[in-house]
């Protein structure tokens, strides 16, 4: 069977990642776990440690494309998933169901879309799938996107742009009861709807890149 890896791209998570790191964990599909701390300042490192997993603790903020990268450059598994590090009610099934379609062959890659898990977050998936930061594939997929490390939170697009331009195969994975922390909870009103307007405009740009 295909070796996997699970990434883990965090910045400033420490209150969500040391209960994804467990549910992941538990699943025997999983080959190891790395967390890729894209430059932090709270306690996520020292709460990934906890867990015992391989830490990749970034002295800068190189943008979540950026921290993938570092993430897939230490590992040699065939198959990558990337789970964000503040999901809400995360479950072994759900991580599960994003791998084995790509195990068996069935697709080259996965896409997790969230459903009744919170209104807001189902809705943003629903209406953008490719949005997604829950997410399985083949390694090769990864590695032919040139300058991936560098587009930042426009890496799902990136990812999803390429499989739909080159016909590769890809599948929608309901997960169901799955939410995550949104960007003003945990900045704030202020501050989370600026850094959603950036994360929105490094998106546009590689939508455009794409065309």
């Amino acid at each position: 069977m295909c070796s996997v890896t699970v990434i883990i791209p965090a910045y400033n998570e420490e209150k969500t990642i040391s209960e994804v790191i467990k549910v992941v964990k538990n699943v025997k599909l999983v080959d190891k776990i790395i967390v890729v701390s894209d430059g932090s300042v709270d306690n996520t490192v020292n709460a990934a440690k906890k867990q015992g997993v391989e830490i990749l603790d970034l002295r800068d903020n190189i943008g979540k494309g950026g921290a993938l990268s570092k993430g897939v450059n230490a590992t040699h598994s065939e198959i990558l998933l990337f789970l964000d590090a503040d999901l809400l009610g995360l479950t072994e099934q759900h991580v599960i169901d994003l791998v084995i379609p790509v195990i068996n062959g069935e697709v080259d890659m996965t896409i997790g879309v969230f459903s009744n898990g919170r209104f807001s977050t189902d809705l943003a998936q629903k209406v953008a799938p490719y949005l997604s930061g829950q997410r399985a594939m083949k390694r090769y997929l990864f590695e032919s996107i040139p300058n991936i490390d560098i587009t930042r939170y426009g890496v799902e697009v990136a990812l999803t742009k390429y499989v739909i331009n080159n016909n590769i195969t890809s599948r929608d994975i309901i997960l169901e009861n799955l939410t995550h922390v949104m960007k003003e909870e945990k900045l704030g009103i202020i501050k989370g709807f600026t850094s959603r307007i950036k994360m929105y405009w490094d998106i546009v740009k590689i939508l455009a890149s794409f065309r």
